[in-house]
């Protein structure tokens, strides 16, 4: 399976299609490539396609350090690197929106466009954030999270209602205790935000968020969309915070128009 070894960690990767123009998908916490599987069934014939897993998350064989999303953002410039890509797309969905947005800023001369997906320039809102670490606590207690427990983190980080919900939650599980708490303090930890940067990113940018997303609500989709110099915002009706694995098609229909102007 195809690995890249980018800054000490062993990246996994999948890709797709043969074109000369590139896009490269970014997954959510506690999700992995496979999120972007609609997307790329849907763009293959027509676009070069890179879906990678981060560190602390599936396949990618990651150290035991803490590290920022800045590192994850280089992480993928060197993915770049390894693939011979000298300007892409880039596509993040939550915590992969964080890493496109910072790898943006670092090398602004190697993105074509961005595609934001349920994801913000800010911080963590500290209404939310002592609700988490309980969450997180009950997440690693000997015996694993009580089904409350996983269900709640489902709603937050994909949605309500998505029949495979499962499968992932299951897969989540499986990540060992130390990993889990070094993404974690990771996405809590974030105090650097690029919202004052964001006039730097004059790429086209298209902002896509659910309407029920309750993770990061769509007012702060809103302004995000209106602070980008060359960006329009795209709601998916029905969605929660992974809207693309949950609403492919309404979100693959945005997507493929986008890309047909970029």
């Amino acid at each position: 399976m195809p690995h890249a070894d980018v800054n000490g960690q062993r990246l996994f990767y999948v890709e797709a299609g043969e074109s000369g123009d590139v896009i490269v998908f970014s997954h959510g916490y506690f999700m992995s490539h496979e999120m972007f599987d609609a997307q790329i069934a849907a763009l293959r014939d027509r676009w070069r396609c890179v879906a990678w897993d981060e560190r602390g998350h599936g396949q990618t064989v990651t150290t035991p350090d803490s590290f920022t999303y800045w590192d994850s953002a280089g992480d993928l410039l060197g993915l770049l690197d390894h693939l011979g890509v000298d300007r892409a797309v880039l596509a993040g969905m939550s915590q992969g929106g964080y890493l496109s947005l910072r790898a943006a800023l670092m090398a602004p001369e190697r993105v074509r466009a961005l595609v934001l997906m349920d994801t913000q320039p800010g911080v963590e809102d500290p209404a939310k954030a002592a609700g988490y670490d309980r969450l997180i606590e009950a997440w690693v207690a000997p015996g694993g999270p009580p089904q409350e427990v996983v269900d709640t983190v489902s709603a937050i980080i994909i949605g309500p209602g998505y029949p495979d919900a499962g499968r992932w939650m299951e897969a989540a599980k499986r990540i060992a205790e130390p990993t889990v708490r070094q993404v974690y303090s990771t996405l809590m930890t974030r105090e650097d935000d690029v919202t004052p940067r964001l006039d730097e990113l004059t790429m086209p940018a298209l902002v896509v968020h659910g309407a029920q997303d309750a993770a990061i609500d769509l007012d702060t989709a809103r302004w995000f969309a209106d602070a980008l110099p060359d960006a329009e915002l795209v709601v998916i009706d029905g969605a929660g915070h992974a809207a693309n694995l949950t609403h492919p098609g309404a979100v693959n229909r945005a997507l493929e128009a986008f890309l047909a102007r970029v």
